[in-house]
């Protein structure tokens, strides 16, 4: 490692100021504190939490999580414990931690974005909301909220009833990914998260039916990083005023770098933390080393590095 100046991560996501670009990705590090028992939670940029929705929601049927090679399928289904329970019991346990803590909600029509952020307004110690809008709903039962440009902005618009910077969580699974961010960014967003997981399924060749209870599911882990790399990089050629998080298959350092060459203000590393809780903190280290060995001064010096 080089004997210069200590690398430089602090980054900015719209007006959200980090210490560091490495976060956890919602919905593999659950909703409180989890991974305090193996993790420093604090030296994370920021927790994302597990995607909320305002009332209680069960999820699926067992089986939902299912080995895809080096990937994995699930079909968890989003359950929660609902907003103001959270709000109450893990909300706290993270401020106690020193996390910045993203919240993710989640909703089925528009007006569930609106009341889970209405309940979350004032809440504090959150430090941004990130908006999944690619999740199933029941307005248009054709497509989720990120299929469709203006249901994307009508969802965004309800969950700036929380008074919070918002990160738009998107689908890789359409081919209107850049109208769709900037249709995002046209309601409100300061950002948006690229992206979730990828359609996806198991079959157990014995039985011959589906390996997980609700038949299809989300597919993530190191098979979808190429398709996040190239998420992010078209995103960024269109919009390179955007804020970006990179998020999908990230395992090691150098993956997180190359979402940042492709243009990516932050990472998140979600699947890797399952089989690994220490993962994220190893990561970090790893781009820090990185960038040390390449006497790279800043981090931000990487953003978008793919396109000069």
């Amino acid at each position: 490692m080089s004997e210069g100046p200590a690398v430089d991560l602090s980054v900015e996501v719209g007006s959200v100021v980090l210490s560091n670009p490495i976060m956890t990705a919602s919905g593999t590090a659950g909703h409180g504190a989890e991974l305090s028992r193996y993790v420093d939670l604090a030296r994370l940029g920021a927790v994302v939490v597990k995607s909320l929705s305002q009332d209680p929601w069960p999820g699926n049927s067992s089986p939902r999580l299912h080995g895809a090679g080096v990937g994995m399928v699930n079909a968890v289904g989003l359950q929660g414990p609902g907003m103001t329970a959270w709000l109450a019991d893990d909300l706290p346990v993270l401020r106690r931690c020193g996390a910045r803590v993203v919240a993710s909600i989640w909703g089925r029509r528009v007006v569930d974005y609106e009341r889970a952020a209405t309940t979350l307004r004032g809440a504090a110690g959150v430090v941004a909301l990130e908006v999944n809008v690619s999740c199933p709903n029941l307005e248009d039962r054709s497509h989720m909220f990120a299929h469709s440009p203006n249901a994307t902005a009508d969802a965004v618009a309800a969950a700036s009833a929380a008074g919070l910077p918002m990160w738009v969580k998107l689908s890789p699974t359409t081919p209107d990914l850049v109208e769709i961010a900037a249709a995002a960014r046209g309601a409100g967003a300061d950002a948006v998260t690229l992206c979730n997981t990828s359609l996806g399924m198991a079959i157990d060749v014995d039985r011959g039916v589906p390996v997980l209870a609700n038949g299809g599911g989300g597919l993530s882990g190191p098979p979808v990083h190429a398709i996040a790399v190239r998420a992010v990089h078209d995103v960024h050629a269109a919009h390179p005023d955007l804020p970006i998080i990179g998020v999908g298959g990230v395992s090691r350092g150098v993956d997180a770098v190359e979402l940042a060459l492709a243009g990516a203000s932050a990472v998140q590393v979600g699947t890797a933390t399952l089989a690994e809780p220490r993962a994220v903190i190893r990561i970090l280290t790893e781009v820090e080393r990185w960038c040390a060995d390449r006497d790279v001064a800043s981090f931000r010096q990487l953003i978008g590095g793919a396109h000069a």
